[in-house]
C-alpha cells in the first residue's frame, strides 16, 4: 500500500526546513528594487523588511561584492548591479531592451549576411545582450555570447555608448587619466578618448577596422530610449580587416544606423523636435 500523501500543512512544513534565511531575506532585499524605485539604502529596506539595520548592512556589502548590488552615486544607497543580468538568458529575454531588440538585429542580419549584437555599457565595460548569429563563420580568438564583458575605452562599442559623456564625466570614468593599452588603436589619455567620442558622435556611428582584433571589424550605431540618452548599441560584426568600399557601397553603414533608429523608435526615443513638441502638449 504506498504511503499517504503530505496534507497542505506538513507540506508546507516540510518546504520550510529547506528555507535558507539568509538567502531568503538577500532575495527580499533585491526585489524591493523597482523601476519606480531604483535606489533605496538600508535604513529604509530595514523598516520594510523588519530586519534589523545591522543585518541588512550586512547583506547589502554581500551582495554589493558580488556584484548584485552597487552603489548609487558614490552614496550610502544602493541599485542593481549587472550581475543580475548574468542570472541566465532568460532574464535578458524578458528585458524590453533585448525582447524589443531582437526582432531587428535578426532583420539586420538577414540583410547584411553578418552576426549582430545589442551591446550595453556597464561603467568601464560594454555587455553584450543579444546576438542574432549569421551562417558565416566568424574566426576570432575573442568568443562573444550573451554575456560577454570587453573594455570599453578599447573598443568601438564603448566609444559610442559614450557619446553622451562629458569629458568631466568622462574623467570621472577614469580617474587615472592614461588608459590601458589593447592595440595601437587604443587611446592612450582621457582625452585622446574623449575625441574618439565626440568623432563618433557627431557622425552617427562608429566603424572599428581591426583596432580591437585583428582581421576583425564592426560597425556600431547607438539606440536612445525616451530620456535621449544612449541606452545600448547595435553593432554588425565583418570577418575582415576593414570596411571597405564594397560595403560602404552596398549600405552597410546605412543599415546598422536604419537598425538602431528603428529599435530607438520601438524604446519611445523622439527627436529634440519632437520632444519639445509633445512636451509642450503635455505629453511629456
Amino acid at each position: 500500500m504506498s504511503e499517504p500523501l503530505l496534507n497542505e500543512t506538513e507540506a508546507a512544513k516540510s518546504e520550510a526546513n529547506y528555507v535558507v534565511p539568509g538567502l531568503e531575506r538577500g532575495l527580499r532585499i533585491l526585489a524591493e528594487f523597482s523601476p519606480r524605485e531604483p535606489v533605496l539604502g538600508a535604513p529604509e529596506l530595514s523598516k520594510r523588511l523588519g530586519i534589523p539595520r545591522t543585518t541588512v548592512f550586512r547583506l547589502l556589502q554581500t551582495l554589493e561584492s558580488l556584484g548584485f548590488l552597487e552603489r548609487a552615486d558614490k552614496d550610502r544607497n544602493y541599485k542593481l548591479g549587472i550581475a543580475v543580468l548574468r542570472l541566465g538568458f532568460e532574464y535578458l529575454s524578458s528585458l524590453e531592451l533585448t525582447d524589443l531588440g531582437l526582432p531587428v538585429i535578426e532583420s539586420l542580419r538577414e540583410a547584411t549576411g553578418f552576426t549582430t549584437h545589442i551591446v550595453i555599457r556597464d561603467g568601464r565595460d560594454v555587455v553584450f545582450v543579444a546576438k542574432a548569429q549569421s551562417q558565416s563563420p566568424v574566426f576570432s580568438s575573442i568568443r562573444v555570447n550573451v554575456g560577454t564583458r570587453l573594455p570599453a575605452h578599447a573598443t568601438t562599442h564603448g566609444h559610442v555608448l559614450m557619446g553622451d559623456l562629458s569629458l568631466k564625466e568622462l574623467r570621472a570614468l577614469y580617474p587615472e587619466g592614461t588608459l590601458n593599452r589593447m592595440t595601437n588603436a587604443t587611446p592612450e589619455t582621457v582625452d585622446a578618448l574623449y575625441e574618439v567620442i565626440r568623432e563618433d558622435a557627431l557622425r552617427g556611428y562608429g566603424v572599428s577596422n581591426s583596432s580591437f582584433e585583428r582581421g576583425i571589424s564592426v560597425v556600431t550605431a547607438p539606440v536612445r530610449n525616451d530620456t535621449q540618452r544612449i541606452v545600448a548599441c547595435i553593432t554588425v560584426t565583418v570577418p575582415r580587416p576593414e570596411i571597405d568600399a564594397t560595403l560602404i557601397a552596398d549600405g552597410l553603414i546605412d543599415k546598422v544606423q536604419r537598425a538602431a533608429a528603428e529599435l530607438s523608435r520601438r524604446l519611445n526615443y523622439r527627436s529634440d523636435d519632437e520632444h519639445t513638441f509633445l512636451k509642450a502638449l503635455g505629453l511629456r
